[in-house]
């Protein structure tokens, strides 16, 4: 009678065993709620605005990483320990990226909405010293400098990048190029005091008008509008350009009806990002267009407000009513953060109506 022996199972070092569903969860609030009691404890008798909740949560976390990863280990494997923890550690690089960003916007929104009302967006600071007042005259500044900015801008700044792409060659274009690059860094107290010489040149000393602030946060917006238009066109396949040139259509037709459409989403979208760039600009606004509480619907004549200096006075000239300056300022500020929130959406549902369509 022969006897058989029982086969063995195969084994296999990446089919282990596996962590529930919801371990990871688990173990996540079991570290975060770990480290709030321990701070609790250390902080205990101190008022309740001293516990540092950044660091609980901070130690929370790399407390949770550690874990996951040992129990994972025992449980699962080195391969997918090793995964989890590069998983964790991405996630945590992004939360800690995110996390400024999120506490800048809870910030502006609770402080900013305790003026955020009607007066603010229909009355001036006009023989305002106390509560009350608004800042339609600075929005009303704002906007049209940044629109004035935007009409002296986009036509150089494209014009050059359809230079520098479609005939640049040699030198010049290598010098162009450069001085973009240069233009790209320079500070934007820089760009407000060429505004305020030049105008100074033809108008004399004193002069603070809101056209030089347009011309200055112009002079920070063409590098931008450069670079992403010049980008954005090499982009365009050659063969578009090569079908163009066989069928007779000259150059310049084929830039116009042939590169310009296929490329203007992402040129529109770099322009939106450039206007969204100046637009809180306060240094060249505020030694090139001065600041004023008055409206001022003309860019050539007189002073003109801006949100961003409109900001900085009110915090920096604080009267007998502190907070209502502080108020005001916070509400500002609420008000240019939604402004290029604005822009930027305009820019993508632009770029999706604009962008080439590839089906049939």
């Amino acid at each position: 009678m022969t006897t058989t022996t029982p086969a063995r199972p195969i084994e296999n070092a990446y089919a282990a065993g596996q962590l529930p569903r919801l371990a990871p969860l688990l173990i996540l609030i079991s570290s975060l709620a770990t480290f709030v009691i321990i701070f609790m404890f250390i902080q205990a008798g101190q008022p309740a605005s001293e516990f540092n909740i950044v660091a609980a949560v901070l130690f929370g976390i790399v407390l949770y990483a550690v874990v996951l990863t040992t129990v994972s280990r025992l449980v699962e494997g080195h391969r997918r320990a090793t995964d989890r923890l590069v998983t964790t550690l991405v996630t945590l690089a992004f939360v800690i990226a995110l996390l400024p960003l999120v506490s800048l916007v809870y910030t502006v929104v609770t402080n900013g909405a305790a003026r955020f009302d009607v007066d603010f967006f229909t009355l001036s600071l006009r023989n305002v010293v106390g509560e009350g007042g608004g800042a339609l005259h600075a929005i009303i500044g704002t906007l049209e400098m940044t629109l004035a900015a935007t009409i002296i801008s986009v036509p150089i700044g494209l014009m050059a990048s359809i230079y520098l792409v479609e005939y640049g060659r040699g030198r010049l274009a290598q010098a162009i190029t450069f001085l973009v690059d240069v233009m790209t860094g320079i500070p934007s107290i820089v760009a407000g005091l060429f505004a305020y010489s030049l105008f100074v040149l033809f108008f004399g000393p004193g002069v603070r008008v809101g056209i030089a602030g347009a011309v200055a946060l112009s002079v920070l917006m063409v590098p931008v509008v450069v670079r992403s238009s010049e980008e954005m066109l090499r982009l365009v396949p050659n063969e578009l350009r090569e079908a163009a040139f066989a069928l007779g259509v000259p150059k310049w037709l084929t830039i116009l009806k042939v590169v310009l459409p296929t490329s203007i989403a992402g040129i529109t979208t770099g322009v939106m990002l450039a206007i969204a760039r100046v637009i809180g600009e306060t240094a060249p606004l505020l030694v090139a267009a001065g600041f004023t509480n008055n409206f001022n619907y003309s860019l050539f004549s007189d002073r003109m407000q801006s949100l961003p200096v409109y900001v900085y006075s009110s915090y920096i000239s604080q009267g007998t009513d502190a907070q209502a300056y502080l108020d005001r300022a916070w509400a500002g500020a609420l008000t240019l953060i939604l402004i290029v929130m604005a822009l930027n959406l305009l820019a993508r549902i632009i770029a999706k109506i604009f962008a080439p369509k590839t089906g049939r």
